[in-house]
């Protein structure tokens, strides 16, 4: 049996509480950050909501939201 790739949808009258939601990252310009692909880098500039661009030495990525591979340090 497979799961299905849609969430379920929580109707407002349900007894049950709905799913909680992670909090959304908070990155700011100069915090350092790791990601699962590229590894350590330094944030340089942010786009709120929209993608963050970090510098990982030899390279410049501009990661899009949601931030799954990237966590702040």
């Amino acid at each position: 049996m497979t799961k299905s790739p849609v969430p379920k949808r929580h109707l407002p009258t349900s007894p049950f509480l709905a799913p909680a939601s992670p909090p959304s990252k908070q990155f700011v310009v100069g915090s350092r950050v790791t990601h699962d692909v590229y590894g350590l880098g330094r944030v340089t500039a942010v786009e709120e909501g929209i993608a963050v661009v970090v510098d990982f030495g030899s390279l410049e990525a501009r990661i899009m939201s949601p931030y799954n591979k990237l966590t702040n340090l």
